[in-house]
């Protein structure tokens, strides 16, 4: 049931939303002054019922080393470890001379789906009969994208029992494209109507395994050791691990959930659509049928090597990219200057922040580096200024039991004994 104070508030102006959501959940008025201090008014233009923004911290990853080039890398991220961890990656690999990654092609996939199909054979000839005037339809509904050197450059058809995908290949440049693609599928879609086709759909997939970046390493053994174990000992656990991810789906989601860590954290200050990466990611992961890990490691006669593949459809232009000026910020930043540039840069962040995942897990263990980051932001949970988080973190450390009970009681003391 729909409450008096929510009646019409998409009509509200800002200021009256912010007054209205204050009065209506009893946020007082700090808690006004809160929404009207962290608003920007041009987002209110930019998505349904706006009252605020929601901040996110962001720091750099540094000297990430792709194809040669040193890059300074945005990370907007709440996790406390993301970017320690990424930039421990980075550093381990830049010493072995850095990532090397490629993209052969880059193409965004506009599906249009014919259902209804009771001879696939039929329609698939009839279809590709036609190809050249579908193309070129495409085209025409995007004709812009052409000019630029893009648009649609193939398609193709895949038969799916009473269905068949009529799926576009399309070139879109600098852009992520998601809003031409859709376009340019559903001009097509209009034209198979028109000729007695029973259209179920037509839209992008996020599956773009025709935008697909593949990053590989190699570690040197003496960057991988610790006080306790030899480098060739822990290469030869991590490459187990690695091991493990291919063969077991509940480690897989998390081996892949560690990789997206630092992509999503990217991808947001890039301005792109985390979601449709990480969707694209998690897909490409179980397209032969078994869920696996993304990212593989194996033992070599000289060091540790590493490979990942993914799907990474980023932009650089168009859409929301650079809406905010942060992001704007973050490209002068980076020194980025073209989506395939970005692809490989993230995908690259991707795999070091895999390695210091696996790293942690073959030696010390997870929890042993994240639990001081996490017991920071505890600290500053529980009330401790800046200048007190240190001294709090430091007790912390010597508990056998941490949660948000005792480090209050420790500030508490702390206090106290000042």
């Amino acid at each position: 049931m729909t409450e008096e104070w929510q009646r019409g508030f998409y009509r509200r102006s800002l200021a009256q939303r912010q007054t209205l959501l204050a009065h209506g959940r009893d946020l007082g008025p700090l808690g006004e002054a809160q929404l009207q201090i962290n608003a920007t008014p041009e987002h209110d233009l930019v998505i349904e019922n706006y009252v605020t923004d929601y901040r996110v911290p962001e720091g750099l990853v540094l000297g990430l080393v792709v194809n040669g080039q040193p890059y300074t890398v945005p990370m907007a991220t709440e996790e406390p470890s993301v970017i320690a961890a990424a930039s421990n990656g980075a550093k381990r690999v830049a010493q072995s001379g850095g990532f090397t990654a490629v993209i052969q092609e880059r193409q965004m996939i506009g599906q249009v789906v014919l259902q209804n199909v009771t001879d696939p054979d039929h329609v698939i000839t009839d279809l590709l009969m036609h190809k050249a005037e579908l193309l070129q339809l495409a085209n025409a509904a995007r004709p812009s994208m052409q000019k630029r050197g893009g648009g649609a450059v193939d398609l193709q058809i895949r038969p799916l029992g009473s269905f068949v995908s009529v799926d576009l290949l399309i070139d879109v440049q600098d852009a992520m494209g998601a809003n031409s693609v859709n376009t340019m599928a559903e001009a097509v879609a209009a034209h198979l109507r028109e000729n007695g086709y029973d259209v179920l759909t037509a839209i992008l997939s996020n599956l773009a395994d025709h935008s697909l970046v593949t990053v590989t390493c190699q570690v040197a053994f003496a960057d991988l050791a610790t006080a306790a174990l030899d480098g060739e000992t822990v290469a030869q656990r991590i490459s187990a691990l690695s091991n493990l991810a291919q063969v077991d789906p509940y480690r897989a989601a998390t081996h892949n959930k560690g990789i997206m860590n630092g992509i999503d954290a990217a991808v947001l200050a890039s301005g792109n659509d985390w979601r449709a990466i990480e969707s694209g990611a998690h897909a490409y992961a179980a397209k032969n049928g078994h869920y696996r890990g993304l990212a593989v490691w194996t033992v070599g006669a000289e060091g540790l090597m590493g490979m990942l593949e993914l799907p990474m459809p980023v932009g650089t232009v168009g859409g929301s990219i650079k809406l905010t000026p942060q992001s704007k910020l973050n490209y002068q930043i980076s020194r980025i200057q073209s989506a395939k540039e970005l692809a490989q840069v993230i995908a690259s962040l991707g795999l070091a922040q895999n390695l210091a995942a696996l790293r942690a897990l073959a030696t010390t263990g997870i929890q042993a580096g994240h639990m001081k980051l996490q017991y920071r932001s505890l600290a500053l949970s529980v009330g401790a200024t800046p200048t007190e988080v240190p001294t709090l973190v430091a007790h912390l450390a010597t508990e056998n039991h941490v949660d948000a009970a005792k480090a209050t009681a420790l500030l508490r003391e702390m206090r106290e004994n000042e």
